[in-house]
């Protein structure tokens, strides 16, 4: 199992909660961030799974793939991103 979803089960985050923030990471790694504020992560775990993805950002996209999401959205939103920061 990705390590991220299963730090977010040990939170007892529900699987439709964690299919629902990969979902907005897909769609728009912005509003993700509000997302996850609303979960409730203790601050502690959620800076352990930043550091998980900061040491290996393809967990992410593991993430997604065990999910069933579509990566290449991913890959669309981080487009958008640098497209506006341009």
């Amino acid at each position: 199992m990705n390590p991220i979803i299963q730090i977010l089960k040990e939170l007892n985050i529900s699987d439709e909660k964690i299919s629902e923030m990969f979902q907005a990471l897909t769609e728009n790694p912005m509003m993700a961030m509000a997302f996850i504020t609303q979960l409730g992560i203790p601050p502690e775990k959620l800076q352990a799974i930043m550091s998980l993805v900061m040491a290996d950002p393809s967990l992410i996209e593991q993430a997604v793939n065990e999910l069933g999401l579509d990566f290449s959205k991913v890959e669309e939103a981080k487009a958008r991103l640098k497209a506006g920061d341009a």
